[in-house]
């Protein structure tokens, strides 16, 4: 983000001060990308973008209002001052809105995270990339068809400017590839997929290496079997273990919390999680896909345990939610240039447990080991669930034939409490997980 966007940001600030604005925010993002599609040894497609919005917030009193605007004139910005105050005054009060308190706003130099790789990769090398991963998948004895692959580049920047101090921005970049690919004939066909995603170029798998994997997990689900219905152990491997991560997210958001419609609003500071599971969530990782240097509102970010030792400890707030619940902003506002802050969490995990996977499972003599999962079967009020799934039988403790067309179900309260983490952690999404068991969930089969 140049510096010539961070004065545009403070002049807008200034103006709507000007034109009678109790306080102010402004924000600016700038984003490039490209990527390409390939299927069946031909490029198929190639796509680029670029694109810059600006977000004006006013407030007068307790009443706010935001536009947005891709068109940078002087004159078009002065359109937006004047249509930005002209709804802050007709809208209802908000009691709860406000720019984020003085004393909780980033100060000082930014984290040195090293989000930003400025390498330069041509469609033609996302073009590359992703035609070694189809040959890589064709590889694989057992497929027989590609579903396609791609690649993509871009890079994006974030600057925000408020009438009560805050002004910074930076900036970041992402490279991404992905196969999907089938395995079988007619109606025994099966599919599967892989991918890479990285803030650094030469970060990224090897096209061979996911390739490889997308095929080979093909593979391995032909011929499933079917199962009867029953209470058994359910074990999760870490790229669907990390969406209860994302169920997790979503009942301790601050907003749900006040609003009174979350599963967990009774739970701060109470047990939530088996013993031995910790959640956290970290901005700060050095790479990570998710780290940011300071919140949506220009709050401090910081390292924090969401759960830990299976104790819920906080909610994630932005100003507006931690007006409403009286309680500190934790550093999870986030924030598009349309609509106020939302909230959000960064580099989300669950720690590593001290088990290894083989020894997670050891145990079980009849159990479920999912692979996918199919629908969003969960409701954020009760905290039921229930989802469409796929994977392999567990049997005397060996991941064993493949399974389809099952449902698992139960409550995620019970679920949580039920968890148990192995040591495999790995740093693959934007959120992580290792591999979970959790016990007595109920599948449904044929």
């Amino acid at each position: 983000m140049s510096n010539t966007s961070l004065d545009l940001l403070h002049d807008l600030v200034q103006k709507a001060k000007k034109a009678g604005a109790d306080a102010a925010d402004a924000a600016a993002i700038e984003a490039t990308s490209k990527s390409v599609s390939w299927h069946n040894g031909k490029l198929e497609d190639v796509d680029g973008s670029e694109g810059e919005d600006i977000g004006l917030r006013v407030f007068i009193g307790k009443r706010q209002a935001m536009v947005s605007t891709s068109d940078r004139s002087t004159e078009s910005l002065n359109k937006l001052i004047d249509r930005c105050m002209s709804m802050a005054k007709a809208v209802p009060e908000d009691p709860y809105c406000g720019l984020a308190p003085e004393d909780k706003l980033h100060t000082g130099p930014l984290a040195e995270l090293d989000l930003y790789d400025d390498t330069d990769v041509s469609a033609e090398t996302l073009a590359e990339i992703a035609h070694r991963a189809e040959d890589a998948l064709y590889s694989v004895d057992g497929v027989t068809n590609s579903s396609g692959a791609g690649a993509s580049a871009g890079s994006w920047s974030m600057a925000l400017v408020t009438s009560h101090g805050f002004s910074n921005s930076y900036k970041g970049s992402s490279f991404s590839a992905s196969v999907s690919g089938v395995a079988g004939e007619g109606t025994g066909m099966e599919r599967d997929y892989d991918f890479t995603s990285a803030r650094h170029f030469q970060d990224m798998d090897s096209p061979e290496e996911f390739g490889r994997r997308a095929g080979e997990q093909a593979v391995a689900r032909l011929n499933p079997t079917k199962m009867t219905s029953g209470s058994l152990p359910v074990v999760f491997a870490p790229r669907v273990a990390n969406s209860l991560l994302g169920h997790f997210a979503g009942a301790i958001n601050g907003t749900g919390i006040a609003r009174g419609t979350s599963f967990l609003k009774d739970y701060l500071n109470k047990q939530t999680f088996s013993n031995g599971i910790s959640i956290i969530d970290d901005p700060k990782i050095v790479r990570g896909l998710k780290s940011r240097l300071f919140d949506g509102e220009g709050v401090q970010v910081q390292k924090c345990a969401l759960v830990d030792d299976g104790v819920l400890k906080m909610w994630t707030l932005n100003s507006a939610a931690a007006r409403q619940l009286n309680l500190p902003v934790t550093g999870h506002a986030g924030r598009s240039t349309s609509s106020p802050p939302g909230i959000g969490c960064s580099n989300l995990y669950m720690a590593a447990g001290t088990v290894s996977k083989d020894d997670l499972i050891a145990d079980i003599k009849d159990g479920v080991y999912i692979t996918e999962l199919i629908g969003m079967g969960v409701n954020g009020v009760t905290g039921d669930y229930s989802r469409g799934a796929a994977g392999h039988r567990i049997r005397n403790g060996v991941i064993a034939e493949p399974v389809s067309e099952i449902t698992i179900a139960g409550n995620l309260k019970e679920m949580f409490m039920q968890c148990v983490a192995a040591s495999d952690l790995k740093f693959r999404y934007s959120s992580n997980a290792p591999t979970v068991r959790i016990d007595g969930m109920m599948i449904a089969g044929s």
